[in-house]
């Protein structure tokens, strides 16, 4: 159910600010969206796993701070994130 360290390393130079760049709230945010997506298609097969449920609860939740802070900090790139990685608001 996680994601493979090949499509990792895809995220991180996709959305990397410079080389080597793996904690901006740019790379967090696509890495912790790419994991809930995965969670969410687990779930639609497996509708009574609760455990798998928690833990995407706590990916969304994480993944919502760091969207508030980067739209604190710029919201160019806020909504530019939004946009490639086709988030609701």
């Amino acid at each position: 159910m996680s994601i493979t360290k090949d499509r990792k390393s895809e995220l991180i130079k996709e959305y990397a600010r410079s080389d080597g760049d793996t904690g901006s709230p740019e790379v967090q945010i696509a890495v912790l969206t790419e994991r809930i997506n995965e969670l969410t298609s687990h779930l639609q097969t497996h509708p009574k796993d609760h455990a798998s449920r928690r833990g995407l609860l706590m990916l969304v939740s994480r993944r919502r701070g760091l969207l508030d802070y980067l739209k604190g900090k710029n919201q160019q790139k806020y909504v530019d994130i939004i946009g490639k990685l086709s988030i609701r608001k």
